[in-house]
């Protein structure tokens, strides 16, 4: 699972970049599912809230 934040003004899909990924990266390292998200959860200090993503996965799968 790969959580994609696109650039400015730039419109993607999950597809793009899964297709971008096959093309440059190992089979191994390509990403199975990509979610299109606005940003990231931070905590305080600026890092990523990890386990408010994989929550997030695990009510996608439910």
């Amino acid at each position: 699972m790969a959580f994609v934040i696109p650039r400015t003004g730039a419109t993607v899909t999950a597809a793009d970049i899964i297709t971008w990924s096959r093309e440059r990266m190992a089979n191994y390292k390509v990403p199975r599912r990509v979610e299109v998200v606005d940003a990231l959860p931070l905590n305080a200090t600026g890092k990523v809230v990890k386990f408010e993503l994989r929550d997030r996965i695990r009510a996608e799968s439910e």
